[in-house]
């Protein structure tokens, strides 16, 4: 990881390792940061071995942070992520068999390491 970050260059590193995490798992960037008056999808992937499109919420946080990456999802974001999420698919006209909401959180501590976690389908 490179020197220490603010929060907005945390985020776009953490979005971008989330990325390349998830292609190395057979997943298929569809689209990145995808923004909308609802709110923002940060990952819309398609994934052949789950059958689905999965949009990705990524949570970046330092380690000193009361706040860790999985706590900071509230029902109230994971019901805006189901609605943009639908509006992504009519939107684009996608069609799939599953949909499912994914988040990767990714924790960097203070000697420079970072700890990524994959949970599928938290919503």
């Amino acid at each position: 990881m490179p020197e220490p970050l603010g929060n907005q260059e945390l985020g776009k590193w953490g979005e971008e390792l989330a990325a390349r995490y998830l292609q190395a798992y057979g997943y298929v960037v569809l689209a990145r940061n995808w923004r909308r008056r609802a709110g923002e999808l940060d990952l819309v992937t398609a994934c052949p071995q789950r059958r689905a499109v999965v949009a990705v919420e990524v949570k970046t946080r330092n380690a000193e942070v009361s706040v860790g990456p999985v706590e900071a999802i509230s029902r109230a974001k994971l019901a805006r992520l189901r609605k943009l999420t639908g509006m992504w698919l009519q939107e684009t006209g996608t069609r799939c068999e599953r949909v499912c909401l994914d988040l990767v959180a990714i924790t960097v501590e203070n000697d420079g390491s970072w700890l990524i976690r994959h949970l599928r389908d938290i919503s």
